[in-house]
């Protein structure tokens, strides 16, 4: 009797370890989770083309993985280009930073983009995915207006990249990245996005294509032009012998923080040694076109019977201002400082004067205030024509709190000559630097805002 009541005791005992265990396992059963995940960091396997079936991975970054298995997912839709879908595969998150992967298949309606709204652990982001044109086709955006234009020109350049050139090219939007535009050659101030020497003849093409279209100006010599022949200044640096191969036109970049559409935020930036477009664009429109930035070396020069001088508009504009100025006006403008560069250089965000000082235009004639608004045409003329009408308009209704400053010889062609408009929105500096390459003046010139600059990130 007391083996059996023994037996029976190691019995249950037994018994209750067993549901303890269970108990146990049910208990510390761990649901998949991460931190972050990085879709504007996703690889691509391949690149799909228009009306062709696909098959293919996305490859998404994540970090804060917890260990944990994860089944696999339903298929998720495209948007934008439609026809496609993407489908996470079962696997086990690492301890830390990982990736997971999406099997994309399906037809695609046409080029473009194609978006994937996806969760993983928790965490949600969409991803986008070029698709290329059927045949090689090119995409004709001719069409298209505006943003729309754009739009459809972005993703014609994208159309023709790699994944591994669009994961370079399009980064996240923010302010870490929009910043990093320098006065520098690309060699020694890194730059963000694609080098144009990188890309094939159709690549290039493409991305230039879509640089006309940001800075298409309606007047010569500015806008596109201007840029052109910025770059063409650069290239005759290296061809005449004077420059080292960090100069010239291959080192500029194009890059796009946030994925180009008419709703949301993206900037498109071309950045270079010496022009830097930086448009920020939310829901369809053009919020900001600052900083912009231009400089030149030599001043002017001839080829082929042309001579080019890409910031003549710029420096003759503030040079009959401020001949128009009688010497009362000259001596209330003129700056007790001198100036060796532009105040609001690269790395200076945000760091306007709290104080206007030089010549306040409520005191200016209707024709000098309007010599004064020549002067700001020629930055605004370097975007679209209905853009900047926009910009232009808001500069010109606050005229009377704009002030004029300043130093130098008041010619603007020596080195030392500098000026300046400042007003509650509207900041156009140029400063003559001396020359680096050539000896003569070299100017450095910058389009701001007060309050738009960067589309008003993080300010």
């Amino acid at each position: 009797m007391k083996f059996k009541n023994a037996f029976l005791s190691l019995t249950i005992s037994a018994t209750l370890l067993i549901i303890a265990c269970e108990k146990t396992e049910v208990s510390t059963a761990t649901t998949a989770s991460i931190t972050a995940l990085s879709c504007s960091s996703t690889t691509f396997s391949a690149t799909p083309t228009a009306g062709t079936a696909f098959t293919g991975t996305a490859t998404v970054p994540y970090t804060g993985g917890n260990g944990a298995a994860y089944a696999a997912g339903t298929a998720v839709a495209s948007t934008g280009v439609t026809g496609l879908t993407a489908t996470l595969a079962a696997g086990t998150l690492a301890s830390g930073a990982g990736t997971v992967t999406f099997a994309i298949t399906g037809t695609p309606s046409a080029a473009g983009t194609a978006a994937f709204a996806v969760t993983v652990g928790g965490q949600s982001c969409s991803f986008s995915l070029t698709v290329s044109a059927a045949g090689g086709a090119t995409t004709d955006c001719s069409s298209k207006t505006g943003v729309e234009q754009i739009v459809c020109l972005a993703d014609a350049f994208k159309a023709t990249l790699s994944a591994s050139q669009i994961a370079t090219l399009q980064l996240d939007y923010t302010f870490a990245n929009i910043k990093t535009w320098s006065n520098l050659p690309a060699a020694m101030s890194a730059r963000k996005g694609l080098k144009f020497s990188t890309l094939s003849a159709t690549q290039l093409a493409a991305a230039k294509a879509l640089v006309e279209a940001m800075t298409k100006s309606s007047v010569a010599n500015e806008g596109y032009d201007e840029v052109k022949q910025i770059w063409a200044a650069d290239d005759w640096l290296v061809s005449d012998g004077k420059a080292n191969s960090d100069y010239g036109s291959g080192n500029y970049y194009i890059a796009f923080f946030g994925t180009p559409s008419t709703t949301g935020t993206f900037e498109i930036m071309e950045t270079g040694h010496h022009k830097t477009v930086a448009n920020t664009y939310t829901n369809g429109a053009l919020v900001a076109a600052t900083p912009h930035f231009v400089a030149v070396e030599p001043i002017s020069w001839t080829t082929g019977g042309v001579t080019y001088a890409p910031v003549s508009q710029e420096t003759d504009a503030m040079k009959a201002l401020l001949a128009s100025l009688s010497a009362t006006q000259l001596a209330t403008a003129k700056s007790s400082s001198s100036f060796s560069d532009i105040i609001l250089s690269p790395g200076k965000e945000w760091q306007f004067p709290t104080t206007y000082t030089g010549l306040v235009c409520s005191g200016l004639t209707d024709a000098q205030k309007t010599l004064a608004i020549n002067v700001i045409k020629t930055y605004t003329n370097d975007i679209d024509a209905a853009s900047a009408a926009k910009f232009l308009a808001l500069y010109t209704s606050e005229i009377d709190k704009t002030y004029i400053t300043y130093a130098g010889t008041g010619n603007m062609n020596t080195k030392g000559d500098y000026f300046r408009i400042d007003g509650p929105h509207v900041w156009i500096e140029l400063s003559q630097n001396g020359g680096v390459i050539y000896s003569g003046p070299h100017p450095h010139s910058v389009w701001r805002d007060r309050v738009s600059d960067y589309a008003g990130t993080n300010k």
